[in-house]
């Protein structure tokens, strides 16, 4: 297994994680938690990937029997790039999982980059990019015929329709594949000896999205209470 820096022209992506906005200081008798250096945040990062990828590409294989499953971890190291990671795909059709310095950086223990890497690898594995791809077509189409409609031909109102179709189709069941991908990223790390649990505190540090109308990502409550059942608590 090696991690590369990222390089691979990059298409469809499934998940994204992202840092919060600046927030204001905790109440002073929260625990305050230390960032990790550099180098340990590196060390975490790589025996993460060593004992996450087996794991994961075991159980790519056994449900996806006639899938690619040949991991390969990426380390975005562009500049100024956000606390983020994503699962998508090479021209090939290989997966990716691909981390930015800054997330890696902000990981407080192990456990955090284990959960965010099997929550990622299980997008793959759940068929996420192409389920997200297939529905943005076919909502785009209907969309299309929509305004043709209501426009009598107006290749605006057609382009318009389209656009706006696609969009619903894509997040029509995100949340559903954010909460499978924790349960499912759940159990990948819990079988490489990780604590998701622990892990999914990450959860605590991003701003809560909410339950909103076509959201992309389900409230942090509930991402962590599916952690909490997968996990067997």
């Amino acid at each position: 297994m090696r991690i590369l820096f990222l390089l691979p022209l990059l298409i469809a992506t499934a998940c994204t994680l992202q840092a919060p906005a600046p927030q204001a200081p905790r109440a002073a008798a929260a625990t305050s938690v230390t960032k990790l250096s550099t180098a340990q945040a590196a060390r975490n990062f790589e025996l993460a990937a060593s004992r996450i990828e087996p794991v994961a590409e075991a159980e790519c294989r056994a449900q996806l029997p006639q899938g690619n499953c040949d991991f390969q971890i990426l380390v975005d190291d562009r500049p100024d790039q956000p606390v983020n990671a994503y699962q998508t795909l090479n021209n090939a059709g290989r997966p990716l999982l691909v981390f930015t310095l800054p997330l890696i950086e902000d990981a407080r223990n192990i456990d955090e980059i284990a959960f965010v890497m099997g929550h990622e690898a299980a997008h793959h594995i759940r068929g996420h990019i192409p389920q997200t791809q297939a529905r943005a077509q076919a909502g785009a189409v209907a969309g299309a015929v929509l305004g043709a409609l209501l426009g009598r031909g107006d290749q605006v109102l057609i382009d318009q329709g389209a656009r706006l179709g696609g969009f619903v189709g894509a997040r029509q069941f995100s949340k559903e594949h954010e909460l499978e991908a924790d349960a499912l990223g759940t159990l990948i790390a819990k079988r490489a000896g990780f604590d998701p649990v622990r892990g999914s505190a990450f959860f605590d540090r991003l701003p809560d999205p909410g339950d909103q109308f076509l959201g992309s990502h389900p409230p942090n409550a509930d991402r962590q209470a599916t952690v909490r059942r997968a996990a067997g608590l």
